[in-house]
């Protein structure tokens, strides 16, 4: 894609961003990262802080001056983008996890209680109503090396569900059921689905007629949009001792007729979005990559998970460019901006990396953060070990664990930005709004 392309695109997603056309997940049907601005936000002003009551790790969609964003209180918010306020609130059974889309009057998103809804961004009402065959969680015995080794155990760090893409008159999400769905966008009707090997929690995205989503049973499918008809697969790692390193828990982005998207085999893919042939593929040495690459440029840029770093690499060769130390995981997909890329990190950091440099220049931390570094942060910023593990290492423990680190206020939702102003939500229940 050259420079006149991607700035077209980025106009394009300012354009169907405002007109409410298109909203949803990574700015685009493509997941590309780019939101239509040229403004980088310093994150210096707090503008304002919408508070649920629930963790949020969904990432925000902003339609018509309005934020819509999903708390593990079960319920989708809209606020108003200027002022903060609540306009309504629409509640559900479950914890509401996956990232909403908004297209032609209605935001679409899916929740823990196995149905995913379509509901009219003016009233709250709504709308219609498509009941999966149910959600859950990644499931493995003795996952990640957890006692006992028998016991099948729910991942614990699977915290997202699939966000939906909307696209010529079809909404498409996955479901931890294992189904891929293409529902009518106006009343629910179900168009197709298509059963993987297991739970989908990747979010779909788009180009050219093809849809690409991966599953946690390893494989990235590319399926034909209008069908469901598979066109190609591509198989990742496998590790069938403890389950740790496989899986594509993140979601693909797609640029320059490439497919490009992490997993849990501490690989980044660059795959060929017509054919699924491997073009290159960048090991990040044990580091699980969960979050979705951002695309620009001709280049690639995400957060690692466990090796702590934010990495750029050259799109067409896969050959690394930089890489920026962040002090602890990330699971949030990084969006651009005025040359900056913005993305959180678990000790409650939203960090702005300079692209030219590959340098931060902005860091924003929560109050939850601020509070409890001296807990859980050792005086380098990392997180202390000795403070949040526990040497019984069992599901529980590991939980409480994760429970611990939550409480720094993490920043697992993805970023999105709108005339000068950053959106992005905390474990700590907040929504915040940064410029």
């Amino acid at each position: 894609m050259n420079d006149c392309c991607q700035v077209l695109l980025a106009l394009f997603s300012l354009v169907c961003a405002g007109s409410g056309e298109v909203a949803m997940f990574r700015g685009d049907v493509q997941h590309t990262g780019i939101y239509g601005t040229t403004t980088a936000p310093d994150l210096k002003t707090v503008k304002w802080m919408f508070k649920s009551q629930g963790r949020i790790f969904s990432s925000p969609a902003i339609s018509e001056g309005l934020v819509f964003f999903g708390s593990a209180d079960h319920n989708l918010y809209t606020v108003d983008s200027k002022a903060g306020t609540q306009r309504w609130k629409y509640e559900t059974g479950g914890e509401v996890n996956s990232s909403p889309a908004i297209a032609n009057g209605l935001v679409y998103f899916g929740s823990l209680d196995g149905n995913f809804y379509a509901v009219e961004t003016s009233t709250g009402k709504l709308k219609w109503r498509f009941a999966t065959a149910g959600e859950r969680r990644f499931t493995a015995s003795g996952i990640h090396g957890m006692t006992p080794s028998t016991e099948l155990m729910p991942d614990p760090w699977d915290f997202f569900l699939s966000s939906p893409a909307v696209y010529q008159g079809m909404v498409y999400f996955g479901s931890g059921d294992h189904n891929v769905y293409a529902l009518d966008a106006k009343d629910g009707r179900l168009r197709w689905k298509f059963t993987t090997g297991d739970v989908v929690h990747s979010s779909p995205a788009l180009a050219d007629g093809l849809l690409y989503i991966g599953s946690w049973d390893r494989w990235l499918y590319a399926l034909d949009a209008r069908t469901g008809k598979p066109v190609w697969k591509f198989q990742t790692g496998e590790d069938p001792k403890i389950h740790n390193q496989m899986g594509i828990q993140g979601s693909p982005a797609i640029a320059d007729g490439t497919v490009y998207f992490g997993c849990r085999d501490a690989n980044v893919y660059a795959v060929d979005a017509k054919t699924g042939k491997e073009r290159w593929r960048f090991n990040n040495k044990g580091s699980w990559v969960i979050a979705s690459p951002a695309i620009y440029d001709h280049k690639v840029y995400f957060p690692t998970s466990d090796s702590f770093q934010f990495v750029a690499l050259d799109g067409a060769s896969g050959r690394e460019l930089f890489r920026t130390n962040t002090n602890t995981y990330g699971f949030s997909s990084a969006a651009i901006a005025g040359g900056t890329a913005y993305f959180g990190t678990f000790d409650g950091k939203l960090h702005g990396i300079d692209l030219t440099r590959g340098q931060t220049k902005f860091e924003f931390q929560t109050s939850a953060s601020k509070s409890n570094a001296s807990k859980y942060l050792t005086a380098n910023g990392g997180l202390n070990a000795e403070a949040i593990s526990s040497r019984d290492y069992t599901l529980a423990e590991t939980i409480f664990g994760i429970y611990k680190i939550f409480s720094l206020g993490s920043i697992l939702s993805s970023p999105a930005i709108a005339v000068g102003v950053l959106y992005a939500g905390s474990t700590d229940g907040y929504l915040y709004a940064l410029n």
